[in-house]
């Protein structure tokens, strides 16, 4: 796995800390730990999918459920990566 490279300098888990392996789980069929590892990951997954496969086909409420998503995916991001630095 890659090393996160703000870790190794700083000691501090950057907002994206965790995100490979908790592909890693979600590959291996284990969901739960997937989102203890980092709760962003299928919402994020759902969001690119989603996406992608609104851009050929144009659904009607197309951006509203991207906004949606992207809103639920950042604040997972955001609230995840303030409850590491909180206990640090």
């Amino acid at each position: 796995m890659l090393t996160c490279e703000l870790k190794k300098i700083t000691g501090i888990d950057c907002p994206g800390c965790g995100i490979q392996r908790s592909f890693y789980k979600l590959l291996e069929g284990d969901i739960i730990e997937s989102v203890k590892l980092f709760p962003a990951l299928l919402p994020l997954f759902f969001l690119i999918t989603y996406t992608l496969i609104h851009s050929k086909l144009m659904f009607k409420n197309g951006p509203k459920i991207i906004l949606s998503l992207f809103i639920i995916s950042t604040l997972l991001i955001v609230f995840n990566f303030t409850y590491k630095l909180v206990n640090l």
